[in-house]
């Protein structure tokens, strides 16, 4: 099993653990940047894929209990009052980065890039 393997059970969803790598691999393919929010969870993709990902909490992001949900998908998990629905949010953390990086954009650059401003502007 992986060092970072959150506690939850694997057995829960539609993929085997041990397709993980390849699917999400293959899922992200095509983009530049990757986000997550939390630590643990950059460290652990980090590890599964081979690549950066970059935390939302160093942009500021907030908590997805403090954001909006704009989506809503009719997944048994809402059945629960204990469950988060991962689905929604995924579409509450693109809303915000999205709208986040749409304001920055406005926003004149500093003179003296650091590298999370230079982070910041490739990903945009």
């Amino acid at each position: 099993m992986h060092p970072h393997v959150p506690a939850e059970n694997w057995d829960d969803g539609i993929l085997p653990y041990n397709q993980l790598e390849t699917a999400l691999s293959e899922a992200v393919a095509g983009y530049a940047h990757l986000y997550t929010y939390g630590n643990a969870k950059c460290k652990f993709l980090e590890e599964l894929i081979g690549r950066p990902v970059l935390n939302l909490e160093g942009f500021g992001c907030p908590t997805q209990r403090e954001l909006r949900p704009g989506y809503s998908c009719v997944l048994p998990c809402h059945n629960f009052n204990d469950i988060s629905c991962a689905t929604r949010n995924a579409h509450s953390f693109y809303k915000w980065l999205k709208y986040h990086f749409q304001t920055k954009s406005y926003v004149k650059c500093p003179k003296n890039m650091t590298r999370h401003s230079a982070m910041f502007v490739s990903a945009v």
